[in-house]
């Protein structure tokens, strides 16, 4: 349902912004030692174009069953992911880090809070890139852009009946601005009401990192 729903319908129709632009988001910045936060139904990381036969992929999310879901349409490609279960506003805590490439698609508009709230994120996500790493990903903003009336009706429904987004404040200067606190180089580009970026040269928070 959600492949139907958001993949081929609200991302090109309601949030202007391509299921095809977002894979090749993927396939530009994805790395042989890759951290997925948030992989959804994991269909970006099946269709995705990997620069190794073997790539490392690392899972990470509240919820398991998304993460067994990705891991068993990775399976299909040969391609063995390790789950972690944990929130992106708390330190990561991975062994097989740092990654050359983490991602967060269609992820921060569902963390709670204003950009000063969940860029706590970004600064976790910085101490597990590695210093050539990236780290990218797309996010839905509520401010700043012109929603039509799908996307307004799509954004009251989400946002205050069933509590799945928390973009009303989300803009793009906010979100500019939390990436920079925790990366050297951000790029963002806007595409329809959809802030896709790519952010690199992480600034350590971890003492000792």
């Amino acid at each position: 349902m959600y492949d139907t729903v958001v993949l081929r319908w609200s991302n090109g129709l309601v949030w202007r912004c391509p299921t095809e632009r977002l894979l090749a988001h993927y396939d530009r910045h994805l790395s042989g030692r890759h951290l997925d936060i948030g992989p959804g139904t994991g269909w970006y990381l099946q269709n995705a174009t990997y620069p190794t036969p073997e790539p490392e992929i690392a899972l990470m999310d509240l919820n398991p069953s998304t993460m067994e879901l990705t891991s068993r349409r990775l399976a299909e490609r040969g391609i063995v992911a390790a789950a972690h279960t944990g929130s992106v506003l708390a330190p990561i805590d991975i062994e097989h880090g740092p990654f050359e490439s983490v991602a967060a698609n269609f992820v921060m508009h569902c963390v709670p809070g204003a950009w000063q709230d969940k860029g706590v994120a970004f600064g976790h996500i910085a101490d597990v890139t590695a210093e050539e790493g990236v780290f990218f990903g797309s996010t839905i903003l509520g401010r700043g852009v012109t929603h039509n009336l799908a996307g307004k009706a799509l954004s009251t429904i989400y946002n205050d009946a069933s509590n799945i987004f928390s973009n009303r404040q989300d803009d793009r200067s906010g979100l500019e601005a939390a990436l920079e606190a925790a990366f050297e180089n951000v790029e963002v580009e806007v595409i329809g009401t959809v802030a896709v970026f790519a952010a690199r040269g992480p600034r350590r928070h971890r003492t000792g990192r």
